[in-house]
């Protein structure tokens, strides 16, 4: 059990280099259009947890503590209807048709001015979608990245926790987003916690249709909230192999999938879209070199090794297995030693949505 003092301490490691800074309107209708068409007939398209997680412990590892104690969470228990695709990723754009999206001008001077930093590559761009969702997210980090560790070579929730545990700073590498959401329903915003999760929780305010934050998100607990009428929220029959498309009969309809048979439909005005663009951000020259001639790089080993060596010296052993990165003890415990509880508060008007136990 960790200290409130410790917690205080961990929660200050998760702050942002600045507050998000709010946009409106950066896509124009064209734009829009062809990303709609990408996803349209691109797909299918699987759920976010069923891409990045092999189990509730590595989940559980970009999250915090949103159980109740004794309880074993299960990825059925937090599936949501929130699905995912890659429109770009290790700095090219896979879809020629969004060519001008992600090397984008105006992107790249916004993450130099958010971090006053002289150099910038666009790194990845994605999407994720849903009709009417519930979100029984109680707050995440996107996977940061680290020199020699990150994304590409390395599990989520590996990355996610060494950036929650403050330890490899000086192997930071600085991202910002530019974080695009569509979606007509005028009740729905993000929140996040730009102070820390033991913090205040800000919002950006519905309606966000076309609004925009410029953030770095790996170091900043934030959360989508919910949309849609309640009884929608989570479709019967959801399941994690269930997976999101566009109708073929009908380009304003959008269908969720189990194999064949179709467990719910959407029309396009129903959609909450977003658009996640990211960009590696440098200082100065020599950072830039720094961060591309592997110079100065962890390896895995090397971070586990520092993890469990700063959690010994905190009076917490732990016995690194044969296959650290997917023995779900070893992933429970590491976090353990850097999970502070989640946020403390939400915002009266964007409550979590309650989970259901069995």
């Amino acid at each position: 059990m960790l200290t409130d003092d410790r917690r205080r301490e961990l929660s200050d490691v998760l702050r942002p280099v600045a507050p998000p800074r709010e946009i409106t309107d950066i896509y124009t209708a064209d734009q829009r259009e062809r990303l709609l068409d990408v996803v349209r007939t691109q797909g299918p398209w699987k759920l976010i947890i069923a891409q990045h997680f092999a189990s509730a412990d590595e989940l559980m590892a970009t999250m915090s503590g949103a159980f109740p104690e004794g309880f074993t969470p299960s990825l059925d228990l937090c599936l949501t209807p929130t699905f995912r695709g890659y429109l770009a990723n290790y700095g090219a754009v896979l879809y020629p048709e969004l060519h001008d999206c992600f090397y984008n001008a105006q992107f790249l001077e916004h993450a130099k001015s958010y971090w006053n930093a002289e150099y910038a590559k666009p790194e990845l761009m994605l999407f994720n979608i849903n009709g009417p969702c519930a979100n029984r997210d109680p707050g995440h980090l996107d996977s940061p990245s680290f020199r020699g560790v990150r994304h590409e070579n390395a599990p989520t929730w590996l990355c996610s926790v060494m950036g929650k545990s403050g330890l490899f700073t000086d192997y930071l590498i600085k991202m910002a987003q530019v974080i695009t959401w569509f979606l007509l329903d005028e009740t729905s915003g993000f929140t996040y916690w730009p102070e820390g999760p033991l913090k205040a929780a800000a919002r950006v305010l519905p309606p966000i249709n076309n609004r925009v934050v410029v953030v770095q998100n790996e170091m900043m607990m934030h959360r989508g909230e919910a949309n849609g009428p309640l009884d929608q929220q989570v479709p019967a029959g959801l399941a994690f192999d269930t997976v999101f498309a566009g109708d073929p009969t009908d380009r304003d309809s959008w269908l969720l999938k189990n194999g064949e048979d179709v467990i719910a439909r959407h029309h396009t005005d129903e959609l909450r879209f977003l658009v996640h663009w990211s960009a590696e951000v440098f200082a100065d020259y020599d950072e830039l070199k720094k961060n591309m001639d592997g110079s100065d790089d962890l390896s895995i080993d090397r971070a586990i090794d520092m993890m469990v060596d700063d959690l010994k010296a905190k009076g917490i052993k732990l016995d690194i297995p044969s296959q650290p990165l997917h023995d779900p003890q070893f992933i429970a415990a590491l976090n353990a030693g850097y999970d502070l509880g989640g946020p403390t508060n939400y915002p009266a008007e964007a409550p979590l949505s309650a989970f259901q136990f069995a």
